[in-house]
């Protein structure tokens, strides 16, 4: 049974990806969370290299096998690396873990071995730089167990539950064919990525549903995949969502603050909720001792 937190319990960092570049921001990140009244526990592998990794691939895997008794995990960074963890096959434990991008595979694989606690969510690195509302509600997720509803845009109607699949667009796409992956049967499936050209997109889209993996969802969401400036982009993966998904009978909603950019929505993996295509707003229900 998935809890909420209390002042005093652990939060384990790992840096599953690649290795810690911007110490400022880690430290503010550290600052953060103990400030909350978490005690913050780290191995000193979170600061080794290997090539592009922070630490090779037993490595990295030790230290998140050593995490899964703490009460929270917390991702470093993203990066590349977290999917060769996998190859490891790690034991999950019954805590919170927390992050995105590159850290989806193992939110994913989390879930997908029936285990809830997965949030994708920022990152100790990424956290200093979330707005207040942001930060709010990955604390109010953690130690009170609610989440406000977020509102996106909506490009279809209709209303859709089930429970919450957000991801990595790029990562959900490399774990297709694994063990790794969840049922995505009955789910909302929300969808985020950056600095993907849109023929990128379209054949991450493609692949998706060439797989038949998503054919019986029940809803659609976006998060950010370009900056806001980026309008005529916006556009364009607007029209192609539509385009793809037109013979699907589900709600769509785009523009859901969730991924890259910042105003990062803290989302927990697993937990039931409601797509709303009508109005554009995602409402999670959480029911947490």
């Amino acid at each position: 049974m998935i809890k909420t937190l209390k002042k005093g319990d652990s939060a384990y960092l790992v840096a599953p990806s690649f290795p810690i570049e911007n110490k400022k921001e880690f430290y503010k990140g550290i600052e953060i969370i103990k400030n909350w009244g978490l005690k913050v526990h780290q191995n000193e592998s979170i600061y080794k290299k290997h090539g592009y990794f922070a630490g090779d691939d037993n490595c990295r895997f030790l230290d998140i096998e050593r995490a899964q008794k703490s009460e929270l995990i917390i991702c470093a960074r993203g990066g590349w690396g977290a999917s060769r963890v996998l190859e490891k096959n790690p034991n999950w434990g019954d805590g919170w873990m927390l992050g995105f991008s590159d850290a989806c595979s193992l939110l994913l694989s989390k879930y997908s071995k029936g285990k809830l606690g997965s949030i994708h969510g920022p990152m100790i690195s990424t956290l200093p730089n979330e707005p207040i509302w942001s930060v709010n509600r990955l604390k109010n997720l953690l130690f009170k167990g609610y989440v406000d509803d977020i509102k996106g845009f909506s490009l279809k109607k209709g209303v859709a539950f089930g429970e919450i699949i957000v991801t990595n667009l790029t990562i959900i796409c490399f774990l297709i064919g694994t063990n790794h992956l969840p049922n995505m049967e009955g789910k909302i499936l929300i969808f985020e990525d950056t600095n993907e050209e849109l023929y990128k997109i379209d054949r991450m889209l493609t692949y998706l549903r060439m797989s038949k993996r998503i054919d019986k969802i029940t809803g659609l969401a976006f998060g950010n995949f370009f900056n806001k400036k980026n309008i005529k982009e916006q556009l364009l993966l607007e029209d192609l969502i539509l385009e793809r998904f037109k013979e699907f009978n589900i709600p769509i909603v785009s523009k859901l603050p969730i991924g890259h950019i910042q105003g990062n929505a803290a989302i927990p993996i697993g937990f039931k909720g409601c797509l709303n295509g009508n109005e554009g707003n995602l409402t999670i229900d959480l029911l947490l001792n």
